[in-house]
């Protein structure tokens, strides 16, 4: 099994025929993905990489029976184009886009949050992937592999290098997920891991997080609920104090937010934390063997 996407899910995708958009929904294409419909206003009636373009994400979805949204639209129209997607009535999206203002981040968690019908990956993140089924977003499909190991990042960078080294290690995943770094993201750590932690097929989980926010901790207190075991690593352990580093959502402030207050938490959760990317393997094994699986 697997969380969120599957062999079954069909992406609609917005801004398909830009040149971002483009490249990485052949990308997609070419890794197995159903791509069924690509949006961009004005270009109705038309195809790009085979797909047909719609001017609207509810005809897509009345015309392909779409059941997943994908948005490389340009930040000053993401938040429009998320929520054309809700409207559509899609189930899940992913953005992709970076650079969203925070108030149009605000406006979006607030509506999905109301309305309670659709739920948004990202901004800002890497997208999603289940090895050898679907990959939505911008990873690099041939460094995964189908597996029993679960995975929810920030960092989309730190995703690949772990990633890369799970695989090497014969550690296959079942779903990676990529929040985004942005600092209010639609999805957060303790729902992916709350998924996983039903997900049968998923024996462990490798969370990776970065200095700034609590969404860690917020997880780490999810954790101490679950019954399967997890591997985390925090970048940003080496930060000086008072800097701000890469992501949006990598700030610190109040004594709050700080590497060694969100490895605190998971220790204390019972995680195993991994000082090197090149730990995490090492750690799998150890906690893969009290789980029987690998």
């Amino acid at each position: 099994m697997a969380i969120l996407v599957d062999k079954n899910t069909k992406v609609v995708v917005c801004g398909m025929t830009g040149r971002e958009g483009g490249f990485h929904t052949q990308q997609m294409i070419e890794y197995g993905t159903q791509v069924v419909a690509g949006v961009t206003p004005g270009k109705g009636g038309t195809e790009h990489l085979g797909v047909p373009v719609f001017d609207t994400v509810e005809e897509a979805v009345k015309r392909t029976g779409a059941n997943a949204g994908l948005i490389f639209v340009p930040a000053p129209f993401a938040a429009d184009s998320v929520l054309e997607c809700e409207a559509a009535g899609l189930p899940f999206t992913t953005l992709i886009t970076e650079g969203l203002p925070i108030q149009d981040s605000v406006r979006v968690v607030n509506e999905l949050k109301a309305h309670g019908t659709m739920r948004l990956l990202g901004g800002n993140c890497a997208g999603i992937i289940t090895p050898g089924e679907c990959k939505m977003g911008i990873m690099p499909g041939h460094i995964f592999k189908p597996g029993p190991v679960g995975m929810v990042s920030r960092s989309g960078t730190l995703t690949y290098e772990i990633v890369w080294e799970m695989t090497r290690a014969d550690f296959g995943q079942t779903t990676c997920v990529g929040i985004g770094g942005d600092p209010l993201p639609g999805t957060r750590f303790d729902e992916v891991l709350e998924m996983f932690e039903a997900d049968p097929k998923t024996r462990a989980v490798v969370m990776v997080g970065e200095i700034g926010g609590t969404d860690e901790e917020a997880g780490a207190e999810f954790i101490k609920k679950m019954s399967k075991p997890v591997v985390a690593f925090i970048s940003g352990r080496t930060a000086p104090p008072g800097k701000r580093m890469g992501h949006a959502g990598a700030i610190v402030s109040g004594g709050k937010g700080t590497a060694q207050s969100k490895v605190d938490a998971l220790l204390a959760a019972g995680a195993k934390i991994a000082d090197k990317t090149t730990d995490v393997p090492k750690l799998l094994a150890e906690v893969m063997s009290t789980v029987g699986a690998r």
